[in-house]
C-alpha cells in the first residue's frame, strides 16, 4: 500500500476515533493469555494487557502500562476466584469494563491524549487494597 494511502487511512482513523463522545468504556468480553502491549491494526490504536492475580489478593500482575496517544484499550484477564474489571481514569477519563468472574476477561477502551492516567478495578475495596497502577500516554 502506498504512503499515500496510509496517510489517508491514518487521517481517517482519528477523524472517527474524535467523533465518538460519551464515556468512551467498553465492555465486551474475550479470551487472551497474552500479558505484553501487543499493536493492533492500522487506525485501531493500541492495545495493553494485564491480569488479576491468581491467588486472589488484591493487585494486578503489572503495576505499569505505557501506551501512545490515541485509542488504548487495556484487556484484563481474570483467572482469580474473585470478581474484577479493569477502569481508566484520568484527565477527563473515567472509564469501566464489565466486571467478570474467574475465567473471564474486562475490557476498557478510552482516546487518550498524553500525560498520567490510572488504570485500577472498581469494585469496592480492591483499589484501597493495591489493585491500581500507572498508564503513562506519551
Amino acid at each position: 500500500m502506498s504512503a499515500r494511502r496510509w496517510t489517508a487511512l491514518a487521517v481517517l482513523a482519528v477523524a472517527v476515533t474524535g467523533c465518538g463522545g460519551g464515556g468512551g468504556s467498553s465492555t465486551s468480553s474475550g479470551a487472551s493469555t497474552a500479558t505484553q502491549p501487543a499493536p493492533s491494526s492500522a487506525g485501531a490504536g493500541e492495545t495493553l494487557r494485564l491480569q488479576a492475580d491468581p491467588g486472589g489478593a488484591l493487585r494486578f500482575d503489572k503495576k505499569a502500562l505505557a501506551a501512545k496517544a490515541g485509542k488504548v484499550t487495556i484487556v484484563m484477564k481474570n483467572p482469580a476466584p474473585v470478581s474484577h474489571d479493569i477502569s481508566i481514569e484520568g484527565p477527563g477519563v473515567n472509564a469501566h469494563g464489565e466486571v467478570v468472574g474467574e475465567g473471564g476477561t474486562s475490557k476498557v477502551s478510552a482516546t487518550l491524549k498524553a500525560g498520567s492516567y490510572t488504570f485500577y478495578c472498581s469494585v469496592p475495596g480492591h483499589r484501597e487494597g493495591g489493585m491500581e497502577g500507572t498508564l503513562t500516554v506519551r
